[in-house]
């Protein structure tokens, strides 16, 4: 396995954006996505470290207190799926959510991806300033198995 260096954190005015998961708030995380909200997906707590094991984290950070937070799951070639985008409420609307999308899109190892997934209920102008488009017409279907 080639050594690859560590991506830099972005400093955009008062915020810091990381892809270092040493400094992820765990905390933070879990509580954002699993725990009972419109964004949860029910994954029990034992799970979850899989979940940051096997993505590219992105948190954001004001005065060294996380309040956003993205990842990717990817197999760095063909495919990348964008998950869990999300700024707390009080940050919105300040330029922080589209520091948060280039500086994803930016990585050195998203660099290339032949194809880039999105599911989202919100924020369709957000994603569709970096190429997302809903398809009007699409032979595909998501198809899942498992919890609801």
């Amino acid at each position: 396995m080639t050594y690859r260096a560590p991506y830099p954190d972005l400093v955009f005015g008062d915020y810091v954006l990381s892809a270092d998961k040493t400094k992820l708030n765990l905390d933070y995380a879990y509580n954002l996505l699993c725990v009972p909200s419109r964004y949860s997906t029910g994954l029990p707590p034992e799970r979850f470290a899989l979940v940051i094991e096997n993505s590219i984290c992105f948190s954001v950070f004001h005065q060294e207190k996380q309040m956003g937070f993205s990842r990717v799951i990817t197999d760095y070639s063909e495919f990348a799926s964008l998950w869990d985008v999300f700024i707390d409420e009080p940050y919105r609307r300040k330029g922080i959510g589209k520091a948060l999308m280039q500086y994803v899109f930016d990585h050195s190892r998203l660099k290339g991806i032949f194809r880039w997934f999105l599911m989202t209920e919100d924020a369709h102008g957000l994603y569709q300033k970096y190429g997302f488009k809903t398809e009007s017409y699409n032979p595909y279907v998501m198809m899942k198995v498992g919890a609801n």
